[in-house]
């Protein structure tokens, strides 16, 4: 639910102000973690809905361990992997980390829009109109075994006519509000916090890593005319879908680049390090003129170091890459198009993430997505280091834009304690005086 402690908020960035912020990408294959001031940038000089630019302190990445397929597996492991690249990322910074905004790509993320109307009665639409009808949002999304990771208004009406972004000052007798509304499995994110405070650290926010990915990999004009964005990570593959610069369809399946790593280990008998590197080095999805008699050297298990390698044809390495690609890519449409959200999307994809740089992946999918598809980097992050500009950080950086839009999303305002009354702050005093003496 909305007002779960699960699904915190980070606080808006104010205005003329700096703030210290500290990401955390939890991955199946890798962790990395920024530590990155937000300065105001100069007025006239913004990017779109972008206030602040990022200036990274520390940055650190090191292999995962105990996550698999984006769901903590054992915590021992998960908590020294994480341990150890927050601790470079301090010493990088000069700075202790106490809380962090983290991803989350596991626990079936689940994506649904809501829609609710209340009646005006012909007066303007105030900022408690907007909470009314918000609130009843909330009581249909609710589920005692999901949290709402996010909860973005993509669309407001009044009397019916739609596509209104504020209404605020306008008046009418009825105001409908569309919200995009992103859940995740409770116990999968109560895991990783579980993880997190065993490293002493709080979790900040919980971000949705499709959101985060799409944050940084696209470029505005594609947010508003209508995108979708796939990051192909390790063990997870997530969608996200923004239409009129809104986040408004998020999935995931659990399949990545590591499933492919192993596709090749398994039918070539060869280590997955050994696998990983013919991967990286070697394979293609698409066939090559060449590919039958260009020779590829591999170690089988268990060979002598001295021995001779076997050479195979790099033909056989699309035959076994390439019908994993095709399964990932050919789900992902159909989960498109069974939502409808492969007409929202345009005609435009973008590839993101570690698995997107398998040559010949863009091609691929446009054959099998039937769209225009380029290959996605971060975005909107000036001074990176040169090692986090590839696509493998996309999740990280959209994180680190996060706090610039997340004043976007809506939360349930929090009641705050009492100084005066029968419940409040004094009247409990006066209670304990009262019993005491």
């Amino acid at each position: 639910m909305l007002t779960d402690a699960m699904t915190a908020r980070l606080k808006p960035l104010q205005p003329g102000r700096s703030s210290l912020i500290s990401v955390l990408d939890i991955g199946s294959t890798k962790i990395c973690c920024m530590v990155a001031r937000l300065t105001p940038r100069d007025e006239g000089k913004a990017l779109k809905g972008r206030t602040h630019s990022a200036e990274v302190l520390g940055f650190a990445y090191g292999p995962s361990a105990g996550v698999k397929g984006g769901v903590v597996t054992d915590l021992d492991q998960a908590e020294h992997a994480i341990r150890s690249v927050v601790g470079m990322a301090e010493r990088n910074a000069g700075v202790t980390v106490q809380s962090v905004v983290v991803n989350i790509s596991a626990g079936r993320l689940g994506s649904e829009t809501f829609s609710a109307s209340v009646s005006l009665d012909g007066h303007e639409v105030e900022d408690r109109d907007l909470e009314k009808v918000l609130r009843t949002v909330n009581d249909r999304s609710v589920r005692d075994d999901r949290a709402v990771l996010h909860a973005l208004p993509i669309g407001y009406s009044l009397d019916g006519h739609a596509g209104i972004r504020d209404p605020r000052g306008m008046v009418g007798q009825t105001l409908g509000v569309d919200v995009s509304v992103v859940t995740a499995e409770t116990l999968a994110m109560r895991n990783v916090e579980l993880v997190l405070n065993r490293c002493h650290l709080q979790v900040q926010a919980f971000m949705a890593t499709p959101y985060a990915s799409g944050l940084s990999a696209l470029v505005d004009d594609e947010a508003s005319l209508g995108v979708a964005a796939i990051d192909f990570g390790g063990s997870t593959t997530t969608l996200s879908v923004f239409k009129d610069g809104y986040l408004v369809y998020a999935d995931a399946i659990a399949v990545g680049g590591h499933n492919i790593t192993l596709d090749i280990a398994r039918q070539l008998s060869v280590s997955i390090e050994d696998a990983e590197r013919l991967k990286t080095l070697y394979t293609s999805v698409l066939p090559g003129q060449s590919d039958e008699r260009d020779l590829v050297p591999i170690q089988p298990v268990g060979s002598e170091e001295n021995e001779a390698p076997t050479q195979i044809p790099r033909a056989t390495l699309t035959r076994i890459v390439r019908p994993r690609v095709e399964e990932i890519l050919t789900v992902l449409r159909d989960r498109m198009v069974a939502t409808g959200m492969m007409d929202v999307c345009g005609r435009r994809f973008v590839l993101t993430g570690g698995a997107s740089e398998l040559a010949g992946l863009s091609e691929l999918a446009r054959r099998i997505l039937a769209r225009n598809v380029r290959q996605g980097r971060p975005l909107g992050v000036g001074n990176l280091p040169a090692v986090a500009k590839g696509p493998a950080f996309s999740t990280v950086v959209g994180m680190l834009i996060y706090p610039q839009v997340c004043e976007l999303e809506y939360v349930e305002p929090v009641a705050q304690r009492k100084l005066t009354g029968t419940d409040g702050y004094f009247a409990r005093i006066g209670n304990w005086l009262r019993t005491s003496f």
